[in-house]
């Protein structure tokens, strides 16, 4: 089960990073796999250039390979002070506002 489960997050982290990587900074706060689905449900946090500091939750389905997205909230910057203190999930610059990006 254990097997299951780090290759199931593997393949997230591949479907996953290429889209995420556009709004780098970005921390995994809550993670729960689903390992009798062959999914992992996921909630990230990072500052995106339109809407500020936010919470994204998402769902991926590793039988299929499909990444959905769950919904998105604000985040106070309260909570970000506090969430920094940790390394993220994805490194990279800390300037959000990135030509090009992806908006949604």
């Amino acid at each position: 089960m254990f097997i299951m489960q780090e290759e199931l997050l593997a393949k997230r982290d591949k479907k996953v990073r290429p889209h995420l990587q556009q709004y780098a900074p970005v921390w995994i706060v809550d993670e729960k796999v689903l390992t009798e689905e062959d999914a992992v449900q996921f909630t990230v946090v990072f500052q995106h250039s339109e809407y500020g500091w936010v919470s994204r939750r998402y769902r991926y389905d590793g039988f299929n390979d499909v990444l959905y997205y769950k919904g998105q909230k604000l985040v106070s910057e309260e909570q970000v002070l506090e969430l920094q203190l940790n390394d993220p999930y994805i490194n990279g610059v800390t300037v959000s506002d990135i030509p090009n990006s992806y908006g949604g």
